[in-house]
């Protein structure tokens, strides 16, 4: 079973997190809520209260395969303010592994350098923070071991990419036909 850590801020837009955490559970792919915030107890960007599964400094990253930041002021910059968070994302980089980011978040790989000549996308206000990146102004973009959506519109194909990387391509269609998604 493959697992992957879906970082949670105060402020992240809880659609694009809650989706992805969704659609990949439907896949049985083992997905930790880490929260950035040192607490458990999370408010997302439209005053949703929820409760992460463990604290990002806590988790164990040797055996997760996907490591994902959703989107959300001030989620975005929160996540970017946590140090496990940023490493994190640059050991999996680095290494190989995979990272994604939705929305406002890939400006916290581009701030890292992680983008650099590489192809991404990100919310059309944020597009102009992925500097070293190549801009593609598309729903889902994969380079390599990085995947990049632009915001919440693009949520249901970005998870399913997800799916389709973490449980193979079967399972993505077979979940894209049973929550009725024909895009």
């Amino acid at each position: 079973m493959s697992k992957a850590v879906l970082f949670f801020a105060d402020g992240t837009e809880e659609c694009e997190a809650l989706l992805v955490a969704d659609l990949l559970r439907r896949a049985r792919v083992e997905v930790i809520i880490a929260s950035a915030m040192g607490r458990r107890a999370l408010v997302s960007s439209h005053g949703i209260h929820l409760n992460a599964d463990a604290l990002a400094e806590d988790v164990d990253y040797s055996d997760v395969d996907m490591v994902i930041l959703p989107g959300g002021i001030p989620g975005t910059p929160n996540l970017a303010e946590n140090k496990t968070v940023t490493d994190t994302c640059v050991s999996f980089v680095r290494a190989g592994r995979k990272v994604a980011a939705i929305c406002a978040a890939p400006s916290v790989l581009a701030s890292l350098g992680l983008l650099e000549g590489r192809n991404a996308t990100a919310h059309a206000g944020f597009q102009d923070k992925l500097a070293g990146a190549i801009v593609h102004d598309e729903e889902v973009v994969v380079d390599g071991s990085i995947t990049t959506s632009y915001g919440l519109g693009g949520a249901i194909p970005f998870a399913l990419e997800l799916v389709r990387q973490l449980a193979g391509p079967a399972e993505a269609d077979r979940i894209q036909k049973a929550i009725a998604y024909r895009h």
